[in-house]
């Protein structure tokens, strides 16, 4: 979020201009989910998923390609329009060559699975830039604020009660507990902030929802 007043259509307006950093975050922040979708879908051919994610991103950043034609106004925000594209070049290039007969001869009718792996990644990718948003937000308040951000890398990324956090920063857990609710409360704004980002005219009770939602999508 690299102002107040910036959306994920801002984003993309800007990569669709040919801004290089927006084209940069763009991906970063969408590839993984794009690549999610076409491996379930193809069934792991990985050579085949790397070329086609690129040839995603051919059609997002081309003159009057995807980006382009994005409608803020249509349903679903921008996770339903980009589904939609991924979904399409799958489709068009399954029609095109089949990838040179490499995609399995009996790929299901219909892409409920596949488009549930881009949900799944699609909430990934948001609780990862949260928490980018964070760990940005917490350089600039200080090194207490940074260690709130270390201690929620050790609860979640390694599962590791508060008490043997405390045990080894040489602190009381009770104290520890306080600075660990205060550290979720920064992840919780961060992320608001994320899905503002991405839902611009959510109300904040449809904000808490998302947020809830993309919790519920990998727990």
């Amino acid at each position: 979020m690299t102002s107040p007043d910036a959306t994920c259509w801002t984003l993309i307006r800007a990569a669709a201009g040919g801004d290089p950093a927006a084209r940069e975050r763009f991906a970063r922040v969408y590839l993984a989910v794009v690549k999610a979708y076409l491996d379930v879908r193809w069934r792991g051919a990985k050579h085949d998923v790397e070329d086609a994610a690129q040839d995603v991103f051919v059609e997002c950043f081309r003159a009057g390609g995807v980006l382009e034609k994005a409608d803020p106004e249509k349903g679903g925000g921008f996770r339903a329009f980009l589904l939609g594209a991924v979904r399409n070049v799958a489709r068009r290039l399954e029609a095109r060559k089949r990838l040179d007969a490499q995609l399995p001869a009996d790929l299901p009718a219909d892409d409920t699975g596949p488009a549930e792996a881009f949900d799944r990644a699609w909430a990934r990718s948001l609780l990862k830039e949260a928490a980018r948003v964070q760990e940005t937000a917490a350089a600039q308040v200080g090194p207490a604020a940074v260690r709130r951000v270390e201690l929620l890398r050790l609860r979640f990324g390694e599962g590791l009660p508060i008490r043997d956090i405390a045990a080894r920063w040489k602190i009381e857990a009770a104290k520890l507990h306080h600075e660990y609710a205060t550290a979720r409360n920064e992840f919780r704004t961060a992320l608001r902030g994320v899905v503002a980002f991405h839902h611009p005219c959510a109300t904040d009770g449809e904000i808490d929802w998302r947020c809830g939602e993309l919790l519920s999508l990998i727990s």
